[in-house]
């Protein structure tokens, strides 16, 4: 009896410590994950507050249009509100502290004179946008120019220590002083009566004010597309059907580029246009012909049945007279005799 009970009481001792060795276990592991997902939560902050930001290198300008210059950004603020960020695009090596480095400043006073009222900013701060529109272009506005971003106190719009230039990244402007010629797409050939369709498009950098492509032609099926290709680089496409006629063969289409600030680049092709063979030419002459021979016909065989009625009748007038001579010569044999 006293066997059992202490066998008894060594099997309830063994699974109290087998429970506190699980527990313990599972108290480790439960540890181990709250260390690993703190780490990863301090690597995430660690990699993504960095001050970063993308521009393009370089992109055409076109001199007395406009250029948009695509830029995106990341600082050690993490999520702030635009009013607690302070933007600025200065020459590249100058202090942006200074009035005459800066094409655009948060603060207009200290925008270099001869960019007053042609820079602008397209994207909110506060969403990591520095995106520039610089309009007017001179041919001096080749830059370089670099983004500066500054972190400031609500209260009075002070910056703070953190603030960084991307002197790293910085876009030049390649200064264009013809517009580009539009491209035009077309089949070789058009078919007399048969839908005809061209495209124009044309590569710009200011989608702001994107070329306005017309045509010489008096169709109203025309399809106007705007599409990013990336790099600060847009197009613009024009597609027009049109009904070709055998008069417009060796005609010439125009399609022309107006940019924004008035320049015109026009693009110009010959149509030609293939005739559909018919035999019109042959069908409407024969069946004239036929028309004017059964006329012919019918009007003979009403003329040919008039006449023979007409020869019937006096046939019938001169046998009537004849059996009136007889009648009357046999009356006077008659009378002779008696």
């Amino acid at each position: 009896m006293m066997s059992e009970i202490c066998r008894d009481k060594q099997l309830s001792r063994s699974s109290v410590n087998q429970t506190s060795q699980h527990q313990r276990r599972m108290a480790k592991q439960k540890i181990m994950k709250e260390f690993f997902l703190l780490f990863a939560v301090i690597c995430s902050s660690a990699s993504s507050d960095e001050w970063k930001a993308t521009v393009v290198k370089s992109i055409d300008a076109l001199v007395g249009s406009c250029v948009v210059v695509p830029c995106s950004f990341s600082h050690t603020g993490g999520n702030l509100p635009t009013s607690r960020l302070r933007a600025m695009w200065h020459y590249k090596g100058k202090t942006p502290d200074t009035k005459g480095n800066n094409i655009f400043h948060s603060d207009a006073t200290l925008i270099k004179d001869n960019f007053k009222g042609r820079t602008k900013m397209l994207g909110e701060l506060g969403q990591n946008n520095c995106t520039l529109e610089i309009t007017q272009i001179r041919n001096h506005d080749n830059g370089p120019f670099c983004f500066r971003a500054e972190l400031v106190r609500t209260e009075n719009n002070d910056p703070t220590k953190d603030m960084f230039s991307f002197v790293e990244d910085c876009v030049e402007l390649n200064m264009i002083t013809e517009p580009p010629k539009p491209t035009v797409i077309k089949p070789k050939t058009a078919t007399q009566g048969e839908p005809y369709t061209v495209t124009c498009s044309v590569i710009h950098t200011c989608p702001t004010h994107v070329p306005k492509l017309t045509w010489n032609l008096d169709s109203t099926k025309v399809i106007v597309h705007h599409k990013d290709i990336k790099h600060g680089n847009w197009e613009t496409q024009s597609i027009v059907t049109v009904i070709p006629e055998e008069k417009d063969d060796n005609s010439e289409i125009t399609c022309t580029a107006e940019f924004n600030g008035g320049l015109k680049s026009p693009e110009t092709f010959t149509l030609h246009v293939k005739r559909i063979e018919n035999c019109n030419h042959i069908i409407i002459p024969a069946v004239v012909g036929i028309g004017t021979a059964l006329l012919f016909g019918i009007f003979c065989i009403f003329m040919a049945k008039k006449y023979k009625n007409r020869i019937a009748e006096l046939q019938n007038q001169e046998g009537t007279m004849w059996n009136r001579l007889s009648r009357l010569s046999r009356r006077g044999d008659t009378e002779g005799n008696g």
